[in-house]
């Protein structure tokens, strides 16, 4: 069996002490808490309150860890368990919720919209690098007071691959819930067999809103999981450094953790987050950066030690366009986020501190992708000798190409690109048109969106997300 390369920042020590920290920052300074269900919890459950302020101790939040599923997994339509939560699986999904679109022939951004959405999740859906679809760009074409039920609507309608999305709004996750059990085919068997995970993001520093505690509690009662995504900036909202600032994601964390199971033990919730660095010079926060895939990499080696299930934000740029910046900082944080053994790793497509999708570029981070899961498969030993038996065969005339072990294993051995890497001679670059990185990109999206086809909804299911959308359209717009 191979050995699987693992990156770790932290020793053993440190992450307990971390931890301790962390503890204490729940004590004091506390976390405040907008909702009153929330609060209402904790303090039921030994928490003191000052004000919207709660006070958590170390007992209560272990108590609570106690109860987390340390396995979960998200299911495809056709009931088949696709991604896998905790352990050592480690998968990836397009970034989410970008406003913009990168208009690949002009090189402008633009406001995203349901076609570039639709876009989006059917060429997701035939590449085999991504084992989850996001609800990917904001559709500044739907109604904004539903426009995360759209997202999803139209993520249902074009895919079967699980989906990781979110509510925006106080109001916005019932209707989704509603959406995604009619296409289950009711609450219980959407329970079972999970089709989506919410994420649920605390404002830093250690605040849980009204609507992000709400959304908590009734996911936990729903059964349909949660993912934290805390999101500490180094230096602005958090500590400037980056043991501070992970030291405050385990807090945040911690504590939501606490409320997510507090109301409902047992339901899946997964330690995630997208933190970075907040750049002094520009007033930014690079998802590019080195410091931030750091951070990334550090917090779930902290929420492993829990054993508990992982997410991470990498595999994005802060490019403006497909350049050698997107493509360094893309593979590169997509590469620790894989070598951090991630369970999920968002953002592949995006640009511009998140702000941006692109299909060119996420049908390149496909490949970087494929390429980090090569790496992290580690090296094997297929044949019974490491290479005497080889040489055996071949002798010192070196005639592998022509053995029996070469035709056998060469595809196991390794990650063949598709035609966006160009592996070929000048010659052959020259003759098919001297193309760049983007030129071919722009021509392996037009191929597999030609290759796609719309995956059919069982019979009755599309009348039911309709009637959804019907609801939803109608409490907003009443006659």
């Amino acid at each position: 069996m191979a050995r699987r390369p693992k990156l770790q920042f932290l020793e053993p020590e440190l992450v307990v002490r971390l931890l301790d920290e962390a503890f204490q920052l729940l004590m004091a300074p506390g976390v405040r808490v907008s909702s009153s269900e929330a609060r209402d919890l904790l303090a039921a459950n030994g928490a003191t309150l000052t004000g919207d302020v709660a006070h958590i101790s170390e007992k209560l939040v272990r108590q609570a860890l106690a109860t987390v599923p340390h396995r979960f997994d998200l299911y495809d339509r056709r009931g088949k368990p696709v991604v896998h939560y905790g352990g050592n699986d480690v998968q990836f999904d397009p970034g989410s919720c970008a406003v913009h679109m990168l208009d690949a022939e002009s090189g402008e951004h633009r406001l995203s919209t349901s076609q570039d959405l639709i876009r989006l999740v059917k060429l997701a859906e035939v590449l085999p690098q991504f084992a989850a679809q996001s609800t990917a760009v904001v559709c500044a074409d739907a109604p904004k007071e539903i426009g995360d039920l759209y997202r999803l609507y139209w993520v249902l309608l074009f895919s079967e691959k699980p989906v990781v999305t979110g509510a925006f709004t106080a109001a916005g996750l019932a209707p989704m819930l509603e959406l995604l059990a009619a296409e289950s085919g009711g609450k219980q068997a959407l329970k079972e067999r999970p089709r989506a995970v919410f994420d649920v993001c605390p404002s830093p520093p250690l605040h849980w809103t009204e609507f992000a505690a709400a959304n908590l509690i009734e996911l936990a009662r729903a059964g349909v999981p949660a993912e934290i995504v805390s999101m500490p900036l180094a230096g602005a909202t958090a500590p400037v450094t980056l043991i501070g600032a992970i030291t405050q994601h385990a807090a945040e964390c911690l504590s939501g953790i606490t409320i997510h199971q507090l109301a409902a033990p047992g339901a899946p919730i997964v330690w995630g987050g997208a933190p970075a660095i907040f750049d002094m010079r520009t007033g930014t926060t690079p998802m590019g950066a080195i410091e931030t895939a750091m951070i990334q990499a550090a917090y779930a080696q902290v929420g492993q030690s829990l054993d508990l299930p992982t997410h991470g934000y990498l595999g994005a740029s802060d490019a403006k366009v497909i350049d050698a910046q997107a493509g360094l900082e893309s593979g590169l944080t997509a590469m620790i986020g894989a070598l951090a053994g991630i369970n999920l790793i968002s953002g592949a497509g995006m640009l511009d501190f998140l702000a941006c999708q692109s299909a060119e570029k996420l049908a390149i981070d496909a490949e970087g992708i494929a390429m980090a899961q090569r790496l992290i498969s580690g090296i094997d030993t297929p044949t019974d000798t490491l290479a005497t038996a080889a040489f055996a065969e071949a002798g010192l005339a070196g005639e592998f190409l022509k053995l029996q072990e070469t035709r056998r294993l060469f595809r196991k051995e390794q990650y063949l690109p598709s035609a966006v890497i160009d592996r070929g001679s000048v010659r052959a670059w020259e003759e098919s048109g001297r193309k760049d990185s983007l030129a071919r990109a722009k021509e392996r999206v037009a191929e597999l969106l030609n290759s796609y086809r719309q995956p059919e909804l069982p019979e009755g299911i599309k009348t039911e997300l309709d009637a959804v959308m019907d609801r939803a359209r109608r409490r907003i717009q009443p006659a």
